[in-house]
Parts: structure tokens; C-alpha cells; sequence
């Protein structure tokens, strides 16, 4: 059973789950948000609003909705703070349930950071508010794709930093830290036997020698060291610009870069619309899609569900590899 959250009710989160709740699944889906809300979209959208039953704990219901009721109504492309409590109710509940068996994975619709800070609660993204709310000692954010019937993952260092902020971030202890949690969940979650991580360097060049910067030969080969005396299989510290290369892509199970856009472009652009985010080191299983609230198009019936469709798809392989 997996726990979907139906994500900002402004955005196209209703809908994408709507969509989703609409198609046959290889497991049961428990949706967690509005049903007036749902019911408001999918007339929109001029859907049929799929059957939709109360959850009950133990149902054998293909899809049911635990029914969590906004603060006010939500209106598709307009943004409201007061309904920021609301987001956060959806998350708080598909936590509970996945920490207590209840679930066997969280999969989460888009949420816009900036309303729920602007309602007054401090969150700079799934990733870390899950952390914080489990009392997960590091988490790491992961996206994998699927470049020529292989997979593509892209773990980062720092996540939603200011690039100004992201030099003093990167320690040495970070980066163990995140190759450690990496390590272990390409074993545990993906079932790979000995990964393979190829590192990226902070600066062009992975610093040329120093002459470009000296957080290769100081901070990032150290840690790197420190994670193959571990018995860790990491190569590095790469440039990035040519990380991701074609010999690079076939022999690494994963990739690992200092902050968010050095990576994820290059993994956006080869699977945009079919890759997912998987939050590592959790307790539980959570995945997610690797686009925004897309406010432009919600109430429209044009969002495509292929991310959301591929997190769900990749969260029941990780709970079925994880019973």
C-alpha cells in the first residue's frame, strides 16, 4: 500500500494523482488530500472523478483518499499561505503511516516552497523537512533516470543552497557522510551488490591543480580517501562538464555532485518528465517527481504524469525488493 500526497492544491499535483488513481497499478494507492478539492479539479479538467472510497486502515480497495481538508478552498494556478498547514498535514500523515508500517512508501506530489514559507513554516523542501521530522541523522537527494536503457542516478552533496553559500557547505564530513547513506542504499534499496560512485570536483577542471581553486586538493580528495579506506567504491574528485560522458555513464551506478546545478540539468534534460527523487537515508521509502507546481498549467488536463507514474512505478519496486 502507497501513500500519495496530492501536493500544492494551487499546482498540478491534484490532477497528476487523479490521472494516476485513474489507470490500473501494480499496488494500492491510499491518495491523502482534498476531496472537494479533487472533485473541483477533475470537473476542470472534465474528467470522471475516479472511485474514490474513505481509507480505512487494512482496505483492499485499489484507490481510496484519506480525506485532509484544506484550509481554504483551493483555486488551480493561485496560491494561498493559508493553505501551507495543509501541504505539511499531507506530508506529517504519509510520514506516520510509512514509519508505522501503515504504508510501505511515500510517494509525493509537487509542493512550492515559497507559499509554505510564506504561511509562516520554515521548509526548504521534502528532503530536508522529512529529515528533520524523522530525526534522520543525513539524508541525500537522489534522481534517477533512465539514459539508453540505463540507469542514470545524481546524488548531491548540497541541495537547495544559494550558489554563494555552496564553498562553506562542502566538508569533508559532508561528503562521507553522503557517500556512507549513498553506499548503503544502492545496496539495501536498489539491491546493488558493490556500487560504483563517480564524484565530481567543486571548481572547472576539478580545480586544475589547484590553480582553480584548492577545495579538490584540501576538502573533496581527502573525503573521497577517507570513503575508500571505508570500503567504499568512489572515483574522483572528475571535472564536471565531463562527468557524465558516454564511458563514465556505463561504468558508474551513480554519480555524485557538489550542489544542485551541476547535476541535475544534465539529468533533467536526458529524462525530463520520467525521472523521479528518492530522499536516502530516510527510515522508509519516498519518491517523488522531478518537476514544480507547473501553476501555469493546472486545471488545464495538459500536465503529464509520466514523473509521478515513474515514482510510483519505482517506489513499489523498492517496497516489493525491501519486504
Amino acid at each position: 500500500m502507497i501513500a500519495l500526497t496530492t501536493g500544492e492544491p494551487a499546482g498540478v499535483g491534484p490532477e497528476l494523482c487523479l490521472a494516476i488513481a485513474s489507470r490500473p497499478q501494480r499496488a494500492r494507492l491510499v491518495l491523502l488530500g482534498d476531496r472537494d478539492m479533487l472533485a473541483a479539479r477533475a470537473a476542470q479538467c472534465a474528467w470522471t472523478l475516479p472511485p474514490l472510497p474513505d481509507y480505512q486502515p487494512g482496505t483492499d480497495a485499489p484507490v481510496s483518499l484519506a480525506n485532509i481538508r484544506t484550509a481554504v478552498p483551493g483555486v488551480a494556478g493561485q496560491l494561498d499561505a493559508r493553505n501551507a498547514r495543509y501541504v505539511i498535514a499531507l506530508l506529517d500523515r504519509a510520514r506516520q503511516g510509512c514509519q508505522s508500517g501503515e504504508f510501505a512508501a511515500m510517494v509525493t506530489a509537487p509542493v512550492h516552497k515559497g507559499v509554505i514559507n510564506d504561511g509562516g513554516i520554515p521548509f526548504s523542501g521534502h528532503t530536508e523537512y522529512l529529515q528533520a521530522a524523522t530525526g534522520a541523522p543525513h539524508v541525500v537527494m537522489l534522481l534517477a533516470g533512465t539514459v539508453d536503457g540505463r540507469a542514470l542516478r545524481v546524488a548531491l552533496a548540497t541541495t537547495h543552497l544559494p550558489l554563494s553559500a555552496v564553498p562553506n557547505a562542502i566538508t569533508a564530513t559532508l561528503l562521507f557522510d553522503t557517500l556512507r547513506v549513498l553506499d548503503a542504499d544502492l545496496q539495501k534499496r536498489f539491491g546493488i551488490a558493490r556500487p560504483r560512485i563517480f564524484a565530481s570536483g567543486l571548481n572547472p577542471h576539478a580545480g586544475e591543480g589547484g590553480h582553480l581553486g584548492r577545495e579538490e586538493i584540501e576538502i573533496i580528495a581527502p573525503a573521497l580517501a577517507k570513503a575508500r579506506a571505508a570500503g567504499i567504491d568512489v572515483v574522483g574528485p572528475l571535472p564536471a562538464d565531463t562527468l557524465f560522458s558516454p564511458d563514465n555513464l556505463a561504468a558508474a551506478d551513480a554519480f555524485l555532485v557538489m550542489y544542485h546545478d551541476q547535476g541535475l540539468p544534465v539529468l533533467k534534460y536526458a529524462t525530463f518528465g520520467e525521472g523521479v527523487n528518492i530522499t536516502l537515508g530516510l527510515p522508509f521509502i519516498r519518491t517523488s517527481v522531478d518537476h514544480g507546481t507547473a501553476l501555469d498549467l493546472a486545471s488545464t488536463g495538459k500536465a503529464h504524469a509520466g514523473s509521478l507514474q515513474a515514482a510510483l512505478d519505482l517506489a513499489i519496486d523498492l517496497a516489493t525488493l525491501n519486504r
